[in-house]
């Protein structure tokens, strides 16, 4: 596992995704912006509407065989089809960070299936998880999403899915951001 990288997502005028919607999904919403940039390492301050902060960190809920299945499957990220993005920031409740982290692990995988769910939608989307919690930000994940337009209706059924685990009853406030790549 390479070592942790810091990531920045910025929302204002400028950056290559065109910003198609932001839906308050739980909770505050985040203030509207035109354009969107992801940036691994340090970013370029500017004065955008938002930012979020987090880092790249080991795969925390995943057993082994898992990791080698995704490893398998994934494509990564920039693919010259995937002209449609979604980051949705997520932020969970205490009574789930009050949770061990194999517990976290059994309601994650074991009786919400959000590995597995997450695998019959690869290779058409790809993804990132980005953490931001021990960094002190308003989310305890930003997770990252890109995909080509024919593979939209299959994530939007992603997501249908996975809000309707046990996993998403400890989302406390969630976002979600669409984006099309000009």
């Amino acid at each position: 596992m390479p070592a942790p990288l810091p990531v920045t997502v910025t929302a204002g005028a400028h950056g290559p995704w065109r910003v198609t919607d932001i839906r308050p999904c739980l909770g505050a919403t985040l203030p509207p912006a035109a354009r969107l940039r992801v940036e691994d390492g340090d970013a370029t301050p500017d004065d955008g509407a938002w930012r979020l902060r987090g880092v790249t960190s080991n795969l925390r809920y995943t057993a082994e065989a898992e990791r080698a299945t995704l490893a398998g499957v994934q494509q990564g990220l920039g693919r010259p089809q995937a002209s449609r993005a979604a980051l949705i920031p997520i932020r969970k409740s205490a009574a789930w960070w009050d949770m061990a982290q194999d517990a976290r692990r059994a309601v994650l995988e074991e009786e919400s299936r959000h590995i597995a769910i997450g695998l019959e939608y690869l290779p058409g989307v790809a993804r990132r998880l980005i953490h931001s919690r021990d960094l002190g930000e308003p989310f305890d994940f930003l997770t990252w999403f890109e995909f080509a337009p024919e593979h939209e209706a299959g994530f939007d059924t992603l997501l249908s899915r996975l809000r309707a685990t046990k996993e998403w009853g400890f989302v406390e406030r969630e976002v979600e951001i669409r984006l099309a790549r000009d």
